[in-house]
């Protein structure tokens, strides 16, 4: 399964406000994003420095995974291996 399911609504999107609550792996996450060119290095500093997973999280949404649906999809795969049983979780709840 991808993150995208035939024009149903993208689980990066679906699942956005658990994710920002529970989402904790985020200093990884962003390393491999910013690997990824996902995130550009002014982007990586600026939410590096807010203090909570959640502020992270919401930054990033407010950015690039608030554009195209690649960006998605690369932090889809990346939850993935970094927070597979919360991915797992919410797979299962449809």
């Amino acid at each position: 399964e991808t993150g995208l399911k035939g024009g149903r609504q993208h689980f990066v999107n679906k699942h956005r406000i658990k994710l920002i609550e529970r989402v904790s792996n985020i200093g990884t996450i962003l390393d491999e994003l910013l690997d990824k060119d996902v995130i550009q290095p002014e982007m990586y500093d600026k939410i590096r420095v807010l203090p909570t997973c959640q502020d992270k999280m919401r930054e990033l949404y407010s950015g690039p995974l608030n554009a195209a649906g690649a960006c998605k999809d690369i932090f889809y795969k990346i939850l993935e291996e970094k927070e597979r049983y919360l991915v797992d979780e919410l797979k299962e709840k449809k």
